[in-house]
């Protein structure tokens, strides 16, 4: 059995959130965090030409990534960023239309939430798993262990504040991947002509990323 998108995302734990200023910056940043090990890439629909770019990362790197929309508020950005090649789609806030026209589509649906209302409201409109956002804003960890108290069975994707500072306390709070911002897509590394620093980054979360896991659920 191919392993689903949602037991990629799981396995994979790390969601890097992708918002380049132009293409060229977009493949930089994507080289450097695939050097260290990332398989998963959300393209947020603020980076200029975000379609086009989704499907030119597509073809380059079908076999190696994951790739997912963000920032989509729409249904019509739901279906284009699918057509282009997103498997996961994901927003800010709460679009009921958005998450028809996913599932619509069978891909996976992340909307976005930040109260107990809004985050029970996502659920039950369909969503796989519901970003918290800004999590940190809010209380970060602390935060996302409160949401899940009531509601043990949501699946939820803290973004907004993760950082290799916050990402052991998230995971232990329930999260269940990790959406993260400029921590790891570094637009000033790029700019500055050090993609090594994405990369060592990305492999500083992964080793993480599997050591609060082995802690968490010691393999028999």
């Amino acid at each position: 059995m191919p392993e689903t998108t949602a037991q990629i995302l799981e396995r994979a734990g790390l969601i890097p959130v992708l918002r380049a200023r132009n293409a060229a910056q977009a493949h930089a940043v994507v080289q450097a965090m695939i050097a260290g090990g990332v398989t998963v890439v959300e393209v947020t629909m603020t980076v200029p030409g975000a379609i086009d770019l989704l499907a030119e990362l597509k073809r380059e790197y079908a076999s190696q990534l994951l790739l997912g929309s963000g920032t989509v508020t729409t249904a019509d950005q739901a279906k284009a960023t699918i057509d282009a090649g997103a498997e996961f789609v994901v927003s800010p806030s709460l679009h009921p239309e958005v998450i028809a026209a996913t599932k619509a589509r069978n891909k996976l649906s992340i909307p976005g939430a930040l109260t107990p209302t809004e985050a029970i409201t996502a659920w039950n409109a369909g969503a796989d798993y519901v970003k918290i956002f800004p999590c940190s804003a809010v209380g970060g960890a602390s935060y996302l262990k409160s949401l899940l108290a009531p509601f043990p069975h949501l699946k939820l994707i803290p973004t907004g504040g993760v950082t290799l500072q916050t990402a052991e306390s998230f995971l232990r709070a329930g999260a269940r991947a990790l959406g993260v911002g400029s921590d790891l897509a570094n637009l000033a590394a790029i700019d500055a002509g050090t993609p090594e620093i994405i990369t060592e980054t990305a492999r500083a979360y992964l080793k993480l990323l599997a050591q609060v896991r082995e802690q968490l659920h010691p393999a028999n």
